[in-house]
């Protein structure tokens, strides 16, 4: 008969390298508003699956939408700016 064993210090040896590192939590941080916006026009989409979308439904996720397209141009601006070396004279 086999006995079935656990492999729970194998697999929590490496929890150490798991963890997500500081630079890894400062990306989702500066990433925060983008996916709160995905999450508003997911939840907008949801709302809408066992009926017919209604006008208010409608503009739901246009402005779900905006809302997502203004924070994704955001973060790009942020980014590109990061980016550029030297400034405005």
């Amino acid at each position: 008969m086999d006995h079935i064993v656990t492999v729970q210090e194998a697999v929590t040896a490496f929890a150490d390298w798991n963890e997500p590192t500081d630079a890894e939590l400062d990306a989702i941080e500066e990433e925060m508003p983008v996916i709160l916006a995905d999450v508003d026009l997911i939840d907008a989409q949801i709302i809408t699956l066992d009926r017919t979308p209604t006008k208010l439904d409608a503009q739901r996720i246009r402005r779900a939408r905006r809302r997502l397209l203004a924070a994704r141009r955001e973060l790009t601006n942020r980014a590109a700016d990061a980016s550029l070396p030297g400034g405005a004279a």
